[in-house]
């Protein structure tokens, strides 16, 4: 070899190991958040000093959240045993399984062999030969100059970090729907309760209102009205039976077995018939004995909470992975260099191989330069560059619908609140307003129509406050899950760092 070769080779194998140098993989940025900059609506307490002092949601624990001690034993429960989560673990474990297999490709691979072969020569007189062969091995070793394998680990491990910010969500979503089941069957309860009171308090009245007719005292019109109010009664106890079941199913599957009874809401202890026409008495009814309030969280700045959702970051591990394909589909085009290696001994005979056999060696690297492919390889950068465009509108959606979701939750709390102590109100005329149409209808002022429209419109009022104080309340836990709140690591993750 002369000089001139010799300084022509060791340019081009510099050449060669600067471009593998550079990095085919785009440049990361994170796209603009295409969101507004505040929430729609805001209360002005959320800028207020005392808010940006206060906890976030992603700070705040669901057991610190939640105070009540059935509901942290339910969802303890749910977390242990929920087949979701569970899935959503397992997925974890077979991405990271599948990253260890892509990282692999990056180290040769060491094989133990011992081949042998028995084959008569190809010379007269033709004898019969004996080779054995053994050692280790390195086959199809690919050497990363382009950064192909390494983008494609990239791209691996994106997927991983993904797939635990999925099971952050599933987490989050598993704690807030058990809390709003819980309160769910905490209101039906309730209904149940009100419905089975007042069905009873009117079947005493009808046993009035027949023996009266009985007597030809009321006419008949008066009776059927009555009767319906009964019947409307009965229609509510039913309708209460039939979503106390189903929400009670309903966490059941939740937490993956039937819920224990000492850790379901406790039972109602409604006032008497007569003390619920006391508009202090309808007040406690909710306000006081049905649940605990939640507190305020504080939302902060668009910016700030959506990007620590954990569905927001799984977007993002998805756009970086999509980012990642493109270098591994532009390090296609370049050559791939490969080296098959193996070292041990050769022997004429298997049972000589390890004791009297000669040092054997080989050494064969090769290279494929892509020439000619109908375009192949453009068309596989093409598309990795589609489907990263295809990651960056997802993770942009993911942002405007985590958006509303914080926006709808805030206007929710406020006006929930207003409709509950609305409502609150409201019930408290029809207690006053039942009172006043008994005492008329005592002293023959009223008639019996206009008692039992007082009656219903109380009953009616009772049931639409405990569905006001239960919206309310599940307004709270889907801002406290809008904002990222309830995530907690497993207790084999807490002390450990990712």
């Amino acid at each position: 070899m002369t000089k001139f070769t010799a300084v022509k080779s060791t340019l081009a194998l510099a050449a060669i190991l600067a471009l593998g140098a550079c990095s085919l993989t785009p440049n990361y940025q994170r796209p603009d958040a295409p969101v507004a900059t505040d929430w729609p609506q805001a209360p002005v307490a959320a800028a207020s000093a005392a808010d940006a002092a206060a906890v976030q949601a992603t700070e705040l624990p669901w057991s610190t959240y939640f105070p009540d001690a059935r509901l942290q034993g339910l969802i303890r429960k749910s977390l242990e045993n929920n087949r979701d989560l569970r899935v959503a673990v397992l997925n974890i474990e077979q991405v990271r399984a599948q990253y260890q297999v892509t990282r692999a490709d990056q180290l040769p691979t060491l094989n133990a062999s011992i081949t042998g072969t028995r084959q008569p020569s190809t010379i007269a007189p033709y004898p019969v030969t004996t080779v054995a062969q053994g050692g280790v091995t390195i086959t199809a070793f690919e050497l990363d100059l382009f950064g192909r394998l390494r983008a494609l680990s990239a791209a691996a491990s994106a997927q991983l970090f993904a797939t635990e910010e999925a099971r952050k969500s599933a987490h989050i979503s598993l704690v807030a729907a058990v809390a709003n089941t819980y309160y769910a069957i905490w209101a039906d309860r309730w209904q149940l309760a009100l419905a089975e009171q007042t069905l009873q308090a009117r079947q005493g009245s009808m046993k009035l209102q027949q023996l009266k007719f009985d007597n030809g005292v009321l006419n008949e019109l008066d009776l059927r009205s009555t009767q319906s109010v009964l019947e409307a009664a009965r229609i509510s106890r039913a309708q209460a039976q039939r979503q106390l079941a189903q929400d009670t199913n309903a966490l059941n599957l939740l937490l993956g077995e039937t819920a224990p009874a000492d850790l379901l809401p406790p039972a109602p202890v409604l006032p008497t018939a007569s003390a619920m026409e006391d508009p202090q008495a309808v007040s406690a009814l909710v306000r006081d004995a049905l649940w605990p309030g939640l507190s305020e969280l504080p939302v902060g700045l668009p910016s700030e909470a959506l990007l620590k959702r954990p569905d927001i970051a799984q977007a993002e591990q998805q756009l970086i992975s999509a980012n990642a394909n493109i270098g591994a589909a532009r390090a296609n085009m370049f050559p791939r260099i490969s080296l098959t290696a193996s070292a041990g001994v050769v022997s004429d005979s298997l049972s000589g191989l390890f004791s009297d056999g000669r040092s054997a060696w080989s050494f064969s690297p090769g290279v494929v330069l892509p020439i000619f492919d109908m375009g192949r390889n453009i068309a596989l950068v093409d598309s990795a560059k589609v489907k990263r465009d295809i990651a960056v509108a997802q993770y942009e959606k993911a942002l405007q619908s985590a958006f509303r979701e914080v926006a709808d939750a805030l206007v929710a709390r406020s006006s929930f609140a207003d409709q509950a102590q609305a409502q609150q109100n409201q019930t408290d005329a029809e207690a006053a307003r039942l009172r006043l149409a008994t005492l008329r209808y005592s002293s023959g002022v009223a008639s019996q129509l206009d008692l039992l429209d007082a009656q219903r419109s109380l009953f009616a009022s009772q049931q639409a406050l405990i569905s006001a104080q239960l919206a309310r309340q599940q307004a709270h836990i889907t801002l406290y899950k809008a904002l990222g709140g309830g995530w907690t690591p497993p207790p084999e993750q807490q002390s450990s760092v990712r």
